[in-house]
């Protein structure tokens, strides 16, 4: 037996329930726009938060944990293995080296 079509008046309903929901969807956004509004001006009175001040020492270290976790990203499980145990033994610098080398492979 063939799948039963919906009728005319079945198909105009579930229109009708898709446009009541998108206007609830609509309302709900217009009362968070409205509260958010609201709370803009509290936001002025807060704390200003404290300036992140990185030393040339930390922004180096971050520099080579990217470049690890960038190179990291590129390599099977066994390879990562390998380079891990790596870094384990003589540092992040060595570990990047071997970690590229494994990547172009």
């Amino acid at each position: 037996m063939p799948p039963r079509r919906p009728t005319l008046k079945q198909s105009l309903r579930a229109i009708e329930r898709a446009f009541a929901d998108i206007a609830a969807l609509a309302e709900a956004l217009t009362d968070r726009v409205r509260v958010v509004e609201r709370g803009a001006g509290r936001a002025t009175t807060a704390k200003p938060r404290r300036k992140l001040t990185i030393t040339p020492k930390r922004r180096a270290q971050l520099k080579l944990q990217g470049a690890y976790m960038g190179y990291m990203r590129q390599l099977k499980p066994r390879q990562k293995t390998r380079v891990k145990a790596v870094k384990e033994k003589r540092g992040f610098e060595a570990t990047i080296g071997v970690a590229r080398g494994q990547a172009v492979r």
